[in-house]
């Protein structure tokens, strides 16, 4: 028995060198596929929920649930199905999160009630969580460290290209057959993205070491990081310092602390805290949590500007936006090839100064600013995030053992998420904050509370350049060898 599985695990390593060598960019293109329509998901659903709202005739409370669903439920999952990647094979894991995303995309487009949407909306997470921790992984896997920043810059391509043409997509979706056509397109996209993964994912094995899954810290760490975005996402709403968000927030840190506290004394945890001994691993993880939090700020920011600041409609507003993913999307292979000649420090602290300084450039908005100088500082701030989010995602996976891929394929996605989410709620506050000072309604008061929240998106920004400059030189030995 133990020859016989020692020669099939022979014959699996044989056909991954072989399938590395011969058709890796195959696997590139597959997890391209279900990357670019994980994002243009996110962005299609967010362009239409005024059209949800007015078809199923209920209040803006009920349809931002939508949305909200979704970010709390892959933000919990993110870990879990992670670390289920590095137990279980992270093929078997992907193929599985296809096929329950796209069964959440067709029961929400098949949904009768509002509720019956936001509870197909939650399956649908749990599908795109699957994928998002551990697309990363495959991808690492099946290049050499030489060509992984190159690899992981153009999965990062695919993501801004989803994000750009998702409000567009929906837009016309929406107006030409209905809103339920932004969920059902995802099926055939989905079904084609399954077999794709199928055909070309070279197969890999589960962990050797009969490790058990850790249910009591993953369901520690998901309670209490869904508390903390909920928190979060209501706070401007139910004000800061409220009593519900002061007991959410307290229930939060009292539930993440008992995780940590688990994690250090279970044989197997979810989450190996030993990975963040390593600088170069928690510099890369702590770093994409400032940047979306700079980049999550602007997305919230600009469009109280251009539209109620400048008068602008939302389709003009839309085009206007497009210039800082179109921008991430030009330069991001270019930064992972970079990477992989030179190392992570340079081009991701380089990166987050460079958008900084566009960040920074749209403090100076004015009710009679061109248009022309807001493209340009959106630009700049996409060019500059580019350039950081292959190399660190590249030093991130580098830096995690072969056995602990899955793992920080979650970590890199909960950064993004926890990012995200923070962005919102801190950007949100300060937002308000300054616009309750001023007088209600006038133009100029609104530009200044979005003023002061893209400074505050520059500082962050400025706060990651710091840390990406801290994880040191790190020349990659892979390119140094020629390998």
């Amino acid at each position: 028995m133990i020859a016989h599985t020692q020669t099939i695990k022979k014959e699996l390593m044989k056909s991954t060198r072989f399938f590395n060598l011969e058709s890796k960019w195959l696997v590139l293109l597959t997890i391209g596929v279900g990357t670019f329509m994980s994002a243009l998901d996110g962005s299609v659903v967010n362009a239409i929920l005024p059209v949800i709202q007015a078809y199923f005739k209920t209040d803006v409370a009920a349809v931002e649930w939508v949305v909200t669903i979704y970010l709390l439920a892959v933000s919990g999952l993110l870990l879990a199905f992670g670390r289920l990647g590095d137990l279980r094979g992270n093929k078997a894991v992907y193929l599985w999160g296809f096929v329950i995303f796209v069964a959440g995309s067709a029961l929400s487009g098949f949904a009768p009630t509002i509720g019956f949407l936001i509870a197909a909306r939650a399956l649908q997470a749990v599908g795109a969580a699957m994928l998002f921790s551990n697309s990363p992984a495959i991808i690492t896997k099946t290049f050499p460290g030489a060509e992984r920043g190159r690899a992981l810059g153009l999965q990062g391509t695919m993501t801004y290209l989803g994000l750009t043409t998702g409000p567009f997509l929906g837009g016309w979706l929406a107006s030409r057959f209905g809103w339920h056509a932004v969920f059902f397109i995802n099926i055939p996209i989905g079904l084609l993205a399954v077999w794709l993964s199928w055909q070309m994912i070279p197969n890999d094995l589960p962990s050797e070491r009969r490790e058990k899954f850790d249910l009591f810290g993953s369901l520690a760490f998901m309670a209490g990081l869904v508390i903390l975005l909920f928190a979060l996402n209501r706070g401007q709403e139910w004000g800061w310092f409220s009593a519900p968000i002061l007991g959410l927030l307290a229930a939060a840190v009292f539930i993440l602390s008992l995780f940590v506290w688990l994690e250090l004394r279970v044989p197997a945890p979810m989450l190996d805290l030993s990975l963040f001994r390593s600088r170069a691993f928690n510099t890369a993880a702590i770093s994409p949590v400032l940047n979306y939090i700079g980049i999550y700020s602007l997305l919230f920011l600009m469009p109280f500007y251009l539209i109620q600041g400048r008068g602008l409609s939302p389709s003009q507003t839309g085009l206007i936006l497009t210039a800082q993913p179109l921008a991430m999307a030009l330069m991001a292979p270019f930064a992972g090839n970079f990477s992989d000649r030179i190392g992570a420090q340079i081009p991701t602290t380089l990166g987050m100064l460079i958008m900084s300084a566009g960040l920074f450039m749209l403090t100076r908005l004015m009710p009679e600013t061109p248009i022309a100088y807001v493209v340009a500082g959106l630009a700049v701030s996409g060019f500059g995030s580019g350039m950081f989010v292959a190399p660190n995602n590249s030093a991130l996976m580098g830096a995690a053992p072969r056995n602990r891929q899955g793992i920080a394929s979650g970590v890199l996605a909960l950064a993004r998420n926890v990012g995200m989410a923070l962005g919102v709620g801190l950007t949100g506050a300060v937002f308000t904050t300054m616009l309750a000072r001023g007088q209600n309604g006038d133009p100029a008061t609104l530009v200044r509370a979005v003023n002061g929240g893209l400074l505050f998106a520059a500082f962050t920004a400025l706060l990651a350049a710091l840390t990406s400059f801290a994880r040191g030189v790190d020349f990659p030995k892979q390119a140094a060898n020629g390998e």
